[in-house]
């Protein structure tokens, strides 16, 4: 349940919370390649040093929302974000998937609301649906990318509501049909065998805190009461669930609502995406979550499993994840899944030294412009 109580935790004040935001700005200016003004796919720390591998259309697009927020609540951002943006809304022949359109969508609404229309000239939304196979699978994460892009619109632009609502009510209802007893949700539809009925029941992280970010603001821009409340619900669900240390777990079995083949533990769940699904719910319904919050957080700083510091002044980065061995991973996996009591081992743990650009895009996003509430 959210508590209306706030954490006293080193690391929480609105300084360090603000050296953070600064430090993930400064970072992010690595990873953009201005020749093609996108950002890279990931940085990896290398023996000479960190190095830019890839490029990325769906990180760029989560990167720079979390600048836009960045930016207007008055923080230093790099000078050539219109053209990162127009390379993107205006040259489309990258899109993969419905997802990469909700995405489109999403920050379309929050940059440049002008554009909307522009959006539903080039893409038939409805199409969309049944020609990729993230939305004919009906995934879970990549759909309420899209909910949350028609929410936006909506509040953005309100004379679209009429045409919007229906492919908005549609949507959620597909989404919902994941959503276990207990509130957690699958990765995917029950469909298509065996596979299908494994991905129907056990979700990731993201496919948690997506649904919950969308719901909440669907709730906001067309009224749906039910949105909300099971935003709620879900929210609830993984914070009954986090960890000792402020874990945000990897998987969630929507049959038990458990935490089930918890590591990596990835540190974008911790700053970022965690922070971004609750603080929606604050922001929608006054719902405080500020202690699972923050003591994800600490996490971050050093209140974890190895004692470190996930934070690289050097690198300008945050490190990608604590992970054990691949082979222990995935026993601890299928542990979980054929023993929901099966208690995970802290064992062989280490830390991943890659950073994403999405995973400070999400930071920037959750907390650029954010008061810390105190008692």
């Amino acid at each position: 349940m959210p508590t209306t109580m706030s954490i006293r935790t080193p690391h929480q004040n609105q300084e360090s919370i603000q050296q953070l935001l600064t430090a993930s700005s400064a970072g992010l200016v690595q990873m953009y390649d201005t020749q093609r003004n996108l950002f890279c796919s990931r940085m990896v720390h290398t023996a000479n040093g960190m190095k830019a591998e890839g490029i990325s259309h769906r990180y760029s697009l989560i990167t720079l929302m979390g600048l836009l927020k960045f930016a207007r609540a008055g923080g230093p951002v790099p000078n050539n974000m219109d053209a990162a943006l127009g390379a993107l809304v205006l040259e489309t022949s990258w899109v993969a998937s419905a997802g990469d359109l909700g995405l489109l969508l999403w920050l379309c609404s929050l940059a440049a609301p002008e554009r909307i229309e522009q959006f539903f000239a080039i893409h038939n939304l409805s199409e969309a649906l049944e020609r990729f196979p993230d939305a004919s699978e009906r995934k879970t994460m990549e759909l309420s990318w899209i909910l949350a892009g028609l929410a936006h619109a909506t509040l953005a632009r309100p004379e679209l509501s009429g045409t919007l609502t229906p492919l908005a009510r549609k949507i959620f209802a597909v989404i919902e049909g994941n959503r276990g007893a207990h509130g957690i949700f699958g990765h995917q539809a029950q469909q298509g065998g065996a596979k299908g009925l494994v991905r129907g029941r056990f979700g990731s992280f993201a496919d948690q805190v997506y649904p919950i970010y969308a719901f909440a603001w669907a709730s906001r821009a067309f009224g749906w009461r039910e949105a909300l409340l099971h935003s709620l619900a879900s929210a609830n669900a993984i914070c009954k669930a986090q960890g000792e240390l402020g874990q945000w777990w990897w998987h969630y079995d929507a049959k038990t609502g458990e935490a089930v083949g918890k590591y990596p533990v990835y540190s974008v769940h911790q700053h970022g995406m965690a922070p971004m699904a609750l603080f929606a719910l604050h922001d929608v319904a006054e719902a405080d979550y500020q202690k699972e919050i923050y003591r994800g957080l600490e996490w971050i700083y050093g209140q974890n499993e190895l004692n470190m510091d996930m934070r690289d002044t050097n690198s300008k980065v945050v490190w990608r994840c604590i992970r054990p061995t691949k082979s222990r991973r995935y026993l601890d996996q299928a542990l979980a899944i054929l023993n929901p009591g099966h208690r995970v081992e802290i064992r062989n743990l280490r830390v991943l030294k890659e950073c994403w650009p999405y995973e400070l895009g999400w930071l920037l996003f959750s907390f650029a412009g954010r008061q810390m509430e105190t008692e």
